[in-house]
């Protein structure tokens, strides 16, 4: 509404457009999410203000039901094997025989049906062990008013006024101190949440754009410690590539962030790096690649520093200082 408000706002270039508060771009979805805080593949779209508390449900609801469907194998399992179970002296034996009573079961219950069942039971409870940690993840962030995203940005503003010494005191505009309060942000009878995804209540000392400062003095941070350099290997862009050494193919990174094509003589901003591994933006040309750009991992083997670059002749991020 406030065409001034622009300058602290974070600009799309990919959406062509200025971002809400609290939204991020989803390369997978190829739009900005208001409020986003991951890509979820399993339900094929973004968590974030719309479906925030559904997917919250969700993540309660599969560990319950995973929890009932363990109970029923435990029970099948036992009640098939209770007069099949022998204990003698030296061994236990199972007789898998089809079962010698009347009436006979419905459904018989041979060594396959009990392989089934143990592996179903095996997967039944790794789910609700995985998804369950999920839901405790999900309810930590609710309930102080962040998401996942929002927690990492959060961590990277101390590290940056630690690293620099600027004196700042970063606050968190939109916990509201209370985690009842914080918790009806998210869950309302209606199932709506509340507001409308773009303006949002913020505490006493911050203001609405409180949090998108510290954003683009993150970018303008990133952009300072970044580094120049130069493909002198060609790379396809592959998970795991096996002619780029034995370390690099053991150990690329764990994450669902892509990686990126080289060609010999292509420039890359480097802004993280790992041993084997870097991460960094290729350098396109602006006008032909019609402002999308281009991020993503690929071997520290296949590129070069450039050594007469002025502007960023620093050691990537993680090299230079071990925070």
């Amino acid at each position: 509404e406030k065409s001034q408000d622009c300058m602290y706002l974070q600009y799309c270039k990919v959406c062509q457009s200025y971002k809400a508060p609290r939204s991020h771009h989803c390369r997978k979805c190829n739009r900005c999410v208001m409020k986003m805080d991951h890509h979820c593949p399993w339900i094929n779209n973004c968590c974030g203000y719309q479906n925030h508390a559904s997917f919250t449900l969700f993540l309660l609801l599969a560990p319950l039901g995973c929890i009932h469907a363990s109970f029923i194998f435990v029970m099948t399992m036992y009640t098939q094997l209770y007069n099949r179970i022998s204990f003698g002296w030296s061994s236990v034996k199972i007789d898998m025989s089809p079962a010698k009573r009347d009436p006979r079961p419905i459904i018989p219950f041979g060594l396959s049906a009990f392989a089934a069942s143990l592996f179903a039971l095996g997967l039944a409870l790794g789910t609700t062990i995985a998804v369950g940690m999920l839901f405790i993840i999900q309810m930590k962030v609710i309930l102080t008013n962040k998401t996942s995203i929002e927690s990492w940005i959060e961590e990277k503003a101390k590290d940056r006024i630690q690293y620099y010494q600027t004196g700042e005191t970063f606050i968190f505009p939109y916990d509201m101190g209370s985690k009842w309060k914080n918790f009806k942000q998210v869950f309302t009878w209606s199932g709506i949440p509340e507001g409308d995804g773009l303006d949002w209540p913020v505490r006493d000392g911050c203001h609405q754009y409180t949090l998108t400062i510290e954003q683009l003095k993150q970018k303008a941070d990133k952009r300072v410690r970044s580094v120049r350099y130069r493909a002198i290997e060609d790379y396809s862009g592959v998970c795991c590539p096996v002619t780029k050494g034995v370390k690099t193919f053991f150990t690329t990174p764990c994450t669902e962030e892509p990686r990126i094509a080289l060609s010999k003589g292509d420039l890359i901003l480097a802004t993280r790096g790992l041993k084997h591994w870097m991460y960094g933006e290729k350098i396109l040309d602006s006008d032909a690649d019609g402002g999308i750009r281009e991020r993503g991992w690929f071997p520290r083997k296949c590129v070069e520093k450039c050594q007469y670059d002025s502007e960023t002749d620093q050691p990537v991020d993680g090299e230079k200082k071990n925070r």
